[in-house]
């Protein structure tokens, strides 16, 4: 046995929005490496989770622990928190005024008070990581949607961050320039990244996630590993899911 926490964990955690109950007693534990995907219908409140796991969403009840520190309402802690988190979303959320560099420096110098040349030579690194040093220099505007996923990307890991969660990373893309996008995602798994990510590509769940999470009207309803989730699917809401989206 060992003493380490959980890289996240959610014990009982509840959220609403008026008289929406939105996460019904959602209880899920991530160890430090692994890769998780979380599927299900719309509405069914993936994007809600993985919101309040860097307190982008405050939960109401229960309890939520990154790096066995709890997230609370503390400024302090929600910084702190944010700086081991990185999240990408669906949309690219890119400063259109800055370069491709500069986007990737900006948090790094002003949240980690990272000196520029140092933050500069991290950018790169990582936007080598991920294929497109070659656009520095260009706007988020000259770059194609695949591009600006991929610039997003770069933007959380130059930020060392623990944890990394993605919110429908290629949802807004098109269909040629989602592989180009699953691929970098496939091969941070592949490096042991810790990983959350909400997505509907079922061929990445297959090939990179540890176990997959399905969720309906903001319950866990099944957490498997990967073959045995689509191979033998015994809850009815699940199957009907994944005839939906397997075919």
């Amino acid at each position: 046995m060992t003493d380490t926490p959980a890289a996240v964990e959610l014990s009982g955690v509840h959220k609403w929005y008026g008289d929406y109950h939105a996460l019904r007693d959602v209880t899920l534990s991530v160890a430090s490496g692994e890769k998780i995907v979380v599927c299900g219908p719309s509405g069914s409140g993936k994007s809600t989770m993985i919101r309040c796991v860097n307190r982008l969403e405050a939960h109401h009840r229960g309890h939520i622990r990154v790096g066995g520190v709890e997230l609370t309402g503390d400024p302090k802690t929600i910084d702190a928190t944010r700086r081991e988190v990185g999240m990408v979303f669906q949309s690219f959320n890119l400063f259109p005024h800055l370069t491709i560099l500069e986007n990737c420096t900006l948090a790094q110098t002003w949240a980690k008070k990272v000196p520029q040349k140092v933050a500069q030579e991290t950018a790169m690194r990582y936007l080598e990581r991920v294929r497109i040093p070659e656009q520095a220099g260009k706007y988020p505007g000259q770059l194609s949607g695949g591009q600006q996923q991929r610039v997003a990307i770069a933007r959380s890991l130059c930020m060392d961050p623990k944890v990394m969660l993605f919110d429908e990373p290629t949802s807004a893309l098109d269909a040629e320039m989602v592989k180009e996008v699953l691929d970098i995602m496939v091969e941070l798994a592949a490096e042991g990244m810790t990983m959350i990510c909400v997505t509907h590509e079922m061929g990445f769940a297959r090939q990179a996630a540890d176990r997959v999470v399905f969720m309906d009207a903001g319950q866990i309803l099944k957490v498997a590993p990967p073959g045995e989730f689509f191979a033998a699917p015994r809850h009815e809401r699940t199957r009907q899911f994944l005839a939906q989206v397997l075919h």
